[in-house]
């Protein structure tokens, strides 16, 4: 029997889960946050921490472990793997592989191991993979590095509507009402001199609103999302165009609040126009299930595993809490 290890490490929490060769999750752990850019050491004890305790729940060894993949938040750049490759190797597992936790959200989300993962929840990224296994990331390093998106970009886009039609500079929106209600003032007057005043950001999910003011007809709110879309759409075709992906059938999995919550299509029509002009036989689609699962699908392709239906089939449910 062949057993595959598979980590989702973020900003939060990290998640790992280990598989036989039928899908069948035999054992999980779990820890606290992951992303070496906000503290190495916890970090560091989140991987050990999570893989201990999968190993223990699966009554296993690391010797047992096929092959393992690591899908990593912070995992940008060179400089990033210089420190992740050490950590990973100590270990110790005979055969294993680091990528930015975007990737497995990629592998999740499709039945092949080619694809784009767009990302947007407080941030955005875009990572590719295409079937020459190249990998690539455009993004995921903020608004000064050439990213726009996210709650934490979108809230401020909401704030300032707000700021400026009250102040007469832009058009009246739905979103002044939503936004005092979400922040709990009674006047546009009050919400901006308290922000001044407390040297105050509004919360991230904020960005909210939006889509409640989008469906309301608001045209300001759908500006906002379509510029939004337009960005991701950018994101994307890059990645496919540096990839040499644009003559290929691939999907473009959304993962992250902002692109998965609610049922307004206007980011989604977006991205589909802008990467539909140079691939169009690209698919959107949604990610549905726990992105660790995407990193033991790309635990067994890089085991050289034909992954069967039963083995999709079996993952397809699978809920970290869940299990037991």
């Amino acid at each position: 029997m062949a057993y595959y290890l598979g980590m989702d490490a973020g900003g939060t929490k990290t998640n790992v889960i280990i598989t036989d060769d039928r899908g069948v999750v035999v054992g999980k752990g779990k820890s606290k946050q992951g992303n070496h850019q906000t503290g190495q050491e916890r970090a560091f004890q989140s991987y050990r921490e999570s893989v201990d305790e999968a190993l223990r729940s699966a009554g296993l060894q690391k010797s047992d472990i096929t092959y393992a993949v690591f899908g990593l938040a912070g995992a940008d750049r060179e400089a990033d793997f210089e420190i992740l490759r050490p950590a990973i190797q100590q270990l110790g597992f005979a055969n294993w592989y680091i990528c930015v936790d975007a990737a497995i959200g990629m592998r999740a989300g499709t039945r092949h191991p080619y694809g784009i993962c767009l990302i947007c929840g407080t941030g955005t990224n875009c990572v590719g993979i295409n079937k020459q296994g190249e990998v690539l990331q455009v993004g995921g390093m903020g608004y000064m590095y050439g990213d726009f998106g996210g709650g934490a970009d979108l809230k401020v886009q909401v704030f300032r509507s707000v700021t400026r039609a009250w102040q007469g500079r832009g058009p009246s929106t739905m979103l002044t009402e939503l936004t005092l209600d979400a922040l709990g003032f009674e006047s546009v007057d009050q919400m901006y001199n308290t922000y001044l005043d407390t040297y105050r950001e509004p919360p991230n999910d904020l960005a909210r609103v939006l889509f409640t003011a989008v469906k309301a007809g608001d045209e300001v709110a759908k500006n906002i999302l379509q510029y939004q879309g337009r960005e991701l759409g950018l994101a994307a075709r890059a990645c496919a165009t540096r990839l040499n992906m644009l003559e290929d059938s691939f999907d473009i999995v959304l993962a992250g609040s902002i692109v998965t919550r609610g049922e307004d299509d206007t980011i989604h029509n977006q991205i589909a126009a802008i990467v539909g002009e140079v691939a169009p036989k690209h698919r959107i689609v949604k990610l549905e299930m726990e992105p660790v699962v995407g990193a033991i699908y790309m635990a067994m392709d890089r085991a050289g595993v034909n992954i069967s239906e039963e083995v999709y089939e079996q993952l397809s449910t699978f809920q970290m809490d869940g299990f037991n």
